[in-house]
């Protein structure tokens, strides 16, 4: 299967960068490009934190894995609250006991709780306008409620056993109780707590970024156990190639299901950019929420649900799982998926046809 999908993204390749040399006449084009230039940005934000890796492995060694291991926890779990793209997957490998904790914290936990915590929650509330809020805020709610389907299935595809999932993954479901009470009662101040975990995040990125370039250029190392960028640039490396075919695919998948989504949406009281922002969000979160001001209030409490698990799925974390842990792509996209389809699912039960629909379009 996952040969199947690398076929589909390479064949992705080929239309979008024909199409590019055709003068971009069908758009595909241009996402073959918009591919290509996502390099800059997500080396920017995922290098530095590659790099300082070994160092934080080390800090939390001594600051919290003998706490995590007191109570029979695997400490890779701690790498969750960092986005798959951040260093999460690369900090689970360095904490966790067993290759399949890797990859459950690694990429499942890190592929949805905490690309939420370090960019969707804070781009979202910043992005968008007060009076949307209410509603981005509601939908993060209900998707962190349905956030454990994702660890279940996710759990299960790694290679643990239920019993284990739901063991180890207490400290994540305490975690997910306490920031949905934190948008419920005090989504401002919440938001603001995640935005500065965010600066924390992007400072320690930078401060990677400049150990490294420095450690390459002289051969002096500014930091311990600092990770040779080269190494981290490979890992984006591969990301970008697999992005140069996957948006192409994401665009044609967009033009096929544009009619079916539009019929689904309206039989559940949604308008027409409601229902493309869903497709949209498992490409990027930052242009479903972008979208959000066209949605009618049920379609922005539905796509902010959505994004919690499945946002990023056919892109960036896509190309991210096949440069670092090819057999795991498929797993990955299940979990994430099945998520996102709990998440509509409880934000439609949880939202009256009535009461949201009234600025359909």
């Amino acid at each position: 299967m996952n040969q199947i999908i690398m076929w589909i993204m390479a064949v992705g390749a080929v239309l979008g960068g024909v199409d590019r040399i055709a003068g971009n006449r069908f758009g595909f084009g241009k996402r073959f490009e918009e591919g290509f230039m996502l390099l800059g940005p997500t080396a920017l934000s995922m290098s530095g934190i590659i790099c300082l890796t070994p160092l934080l492995s080390r800090f939390l060694r001594f600051a919290l894995v003998p706490i995590w291991n007191f109570f029979g926890l695997d400490a890779g779990l701690l790498a969750g609250i960092l986005a798959i793209d951040m260093g999460g997957y690369q900090l689970a490998g360095e904490l966790s006991a067993s290759q399949e904790m890797v990859r459950y914290a690694g990429l499942v936990i890190a592929a949805t709780l905490g690309c939420t915590i370090t960019f969707t929650i804070p781009v979202g509330m910043g992005m968008l306008k007060s009076g949307d809020r209410l509603f981005f805020s509601r939908g993060m709610l209900i998707g962190t409620g349905t956030l454990p389907v994702t660890m279940i299935v996710g759990g299960l595809l790694s290679g643990l056993s239920f019993l284990q999932i739901v063991l180890q993954s207490l400290p994540v479901l305490l975690f997910c109780f306490l920031l949905m009470f934190g948008i419920w009662r005090f989504p401002e101040q919440t938001v603001r707590a995640f935005t500065v975990f965010a600066d924390v995040i992007r400072l320690l990125t930078t401060i990677g970024l400049i150990a490294g370039a420095f450690c390459y250029m002289t051969g002096f190392s500014l930091l311990p156990d600092l990770a040779p960028l080269e190494d981290a640039m490979a890992v984006v490396s591969s990301i970008g190639i697999v992005l140069l075919g996957s948006l192409p695919t994401a665009e044609l998948l967009q033009r096929v299901l544009k009619k079916p989504l539009s019929f689904i949406g309206r039989k559940t009281g949604m308008n027409d950019s409601s229902a493309a922002g869903l497709l949209m969000g498992i490409v990027s979160p930052v242009p479903a929420i972008t979208m959000m001001e066209k949605m009618d209030e049920r379609g922005k409490i539905v796509n902010a649900a959505f994004l919690v698990s499945a946002a990023s799925t056919i892109a960036a974390h896509m190309g991210f799982t096949f440069g670092t842990d090819p057999d795991f792509v498929v797993p990955l996209l299940v979990a994430k998926l099945a998520g996102g389809i709990a998440a509509v699912c409880a934000a439609l039960f949880f939202t009256k046809k009535s009461a949201y629909s009234k600025t359909r379009k």
